[in-house]
């Protein structure tokens, strides 16, 4: 997740950094593109060419002095573009999120079910980091890990950007003791507290998915029982990995998918289809432990949210 220092000569744009895009040095005697919105146009193309030149003559694409690049501007091979994502039909998500803790190096914060932590797809200004930039004033706010869009719970952020690297280091080294809880059929066969492993990969027929293959284990996850209710449970988990989807996909694996999960063990809705915000993901980030990198801490978070019991 690392990446360079933000060029300080391009503000955030409502809570969004702007996005890079480097101009190639074609070779000696070419020319393959005559203007900046040609450029734009053809390596850009999900943007179409009128978008293109709507967006030049807005001022929202950038030199890398910071400056408005002019919609007749001609290409310079080797400099740098910067442009500012927007998207016209966002959806919203109806839920707020909370700020648990804030310093001058860590920001924790409770995610509800239906955020992206980051911008992507659908999501830019419905997006956790957006929306916290705006609220707090926080321009180089960055994720130190992510949680799925569909489950809630704790998300920590770096506050400063030459912090960002050294709390990143903690879920790279697996030096963070993370606890979720999640809500699943109740099986009275299933022998717990267990360690569920298995090798996880992506699953070949939908680019969204995760699957469990053959071979060595590269995903590790504690499952135990912490409430029954009728036909549904409350489980402890506790990731030792942190592969895509791990929990759900290892939950589903023993039989006991998750309430609400729309992927696992089936696909009940496409990645881009209306939400259901009365049926969330029964999955929370419940708890995370480590010692502060930056300032020899120990830390200790809870999230102060609760799933909700599916109905009988």
């Amino acid at each position: 997740m690392s990446r360079p220092p933000r060029n300080p000569s391009i503000p955030t744009r409502h809570g969004v950094s702007a996005s890079c895009v480097a101009l190639p040095q074609p070779p000696a005697g070419t020319a393959p593109w005559a203007s900046v919105l040609d450029f734009l146009a053809q390596r850009l193309p999900k943007v179409d060419r009128h978008a293109w030149a709507e967006r030049l003559t807005r001022g929202e694409v950038l030199d890398e002095q910071g400056q408005p690049v002019a919609p007749d501007a001609p290409y310079r091979g080797g400099t740098r573009l910067h442009y500012y994502r927007t998207l016209h039909a966002e959806p919203e998500v109806p839920f707020t999120e909370t700020v648990l803790h804030q310093d001058a190096h860590l920001l924790v914060v409770d995610k509800p079910h239906f955020l992206p932590v980051t911008p992507g797809g659908r999501y830019v200004q419905q997006s956790l980091l957006v929306r916290l930039k705006q609220r707090l004033d926080l321009p180089d706010l960055s994720p130190i890990h992510r949680i799925d869009r569909e489950t809630a719970g704790l998300v920590l952020l770096s506050v400063c950007a030459q912090d960002r690297a050294a709390y990143q280091a903690l879920f790279r080294d697996r030096v963070v003791d993370k606890v979720y809880e999640a809500i699943a059929p109740f099986d009275a066969v299933l022998a717990l507290p267990r360690v569920h492993r298995s090798r996880m990969a992506e699953d070949p027929t939908r680019f969204y998915r995760m699957t469990e293959v053959p071979g060595e284990p590269n995903s590790e996850t504690a499952i135990d029982l912490l409430e029954q209710r009728g036909a549904w449970a409350r489980y402890r988990l506790a990731p030792v990995t942190g592969k895509r989807h791990q929990l759900r996909v290892h939950m589903a694996a023993l039989g006991l998918p998750l309430a609400g999960d729309q992927f696992y063990p089936s696909v009940l809705r496409g990645p881009d289809e209306a939400e259901d915000f009365a049926n969330p993901l029964r999955l929370l980030a419940r708890g995370i432990a480590f010692t502060d990198p930056v300032t020899g801490e120990a830390r200790r978070f809870e999230s102060g949210l609760d799933l909700d019991w599916p109905s009988p």
